[in-house]
């Protein structure tokens, strides 16, 4: 489908590995209300836990949802090596260097005792840089922090849901509280955040929706696409939808999956009323 100009593009980004919830289904229906266009993108990139029964299973579930969208379908598994070309950007500008830590390796490092408490950033314990200077032939790829943001003074990026506004950080919050995330995984080759940046520009999505809990890692979206020079969207961060106990939705929440209500006699109208998207998201 041809590409409108001006338009507003939106995405839903599912991963294939379990089935779809409540929580997705009001991810979806959140993205395709706000878009003049809304795509479909499958994240598979996890080989090892992606399923093409769970990939068969949401198409239904979407369909079913009554939301349809722009084909082909974007399939992160086919675009490993657009995610190198991305990663060898950020070599090329002598930002990244290979880490030879385990977790346990991590753990340990960071229980010393002159390190205080470790932070927590978007991808858990922040990494203490222990392999920074050491000049691993190969390993994870991490991406050197301090180097990124020696020019670039603070990083920010627009909300328009849960938290509206301009958002900013510092290049010192930046480094002390994301510090050197990891760009390429040993086992995969790429991460969730070259991924996405990699293939929210290539198609030309203007705002992401997503739920509020990824609301710190788009400080590392809007980082890497300044140092990319890639266009920068917007962004909508939601709602979760969470049980009883008010704990969000996973994939492990089967008595919660589409399916299920399907199989019930559920119709989407109830699935709406449900979520009570009457409300704001």
């Amino acid at each position: 489908m041809a590409r409108v100009t001006g338009a507003r593009a939106t995405r839903f980004a599912p991963s294939p590995t379990g089935p779809l919830h409540l929580g997705h289904a009001f991810a979806a229906l959140t993205a395709a209300a706000r878009g003049d266009r809304f795509l479909l993108r499958i994240e598979d990139i996890d080989t090892a836990r992606s399923k093409p029964e769970f990939e068969a299973a949401l198409y239904d579930d979407l369909h079913w949802l009554g939301l349809s969208w722009e084909t082909p379908v974007l399939r992160q598994s086919e675009r490993l090596g657009l995610y190198q070309q991305t990663i060898d950007r950020l070599t090329e500008n002598g930002l990244t260097y290979h880490c030879a830590c385990t977790r346990g390796d991590i753990r340990a490092a960071l229980s010393a005792p002159q390190e205080g408490a470790p932070v927590i950033g978007p991808d858990g314990p922040v990494y203490p840089g222990t392999c920074r200077h050491a000049g691993h032939p190969d390993g994870a790829l991490r991406l050197d922090m301090a180097k990124a943001m020696a020019h670039l003074g603070e990083i920010s990026f627009t909300d328009t849901g849960t938290r509206p506004g301009l958002h900013r950080r510092s290049a010192a919050d930046m480094i002390r509280e994301i510090g050197d995330i990891v760009l390429a995984r040993r086992d995969i080759g790429t991460s969730y955040h070259i991924a996405v940046v990699t293939d929210d520009a290539a198609q030309g999505i203007t705002e992401v929706t997503r739920g509020e809990d990824l609301f710190d890692a788009t400080f590392i979206h809007a980082l890497l696409i300044r140092l990319l020079s890639l266009p920068q969207p917007v962004w909508h961060h939601h709602r979760l939808i969470r049980d009883q106990s008010g704990k969000r939705l996973a994939k492990r929440d089967d008595a919660r999956a589409l399916a299920k209500y399907r199989s019930e006699g559920a119709s989407p109208a109830d699935i709406s009323r449900i979520l009570d998207l009457s409300l704001s998201s």
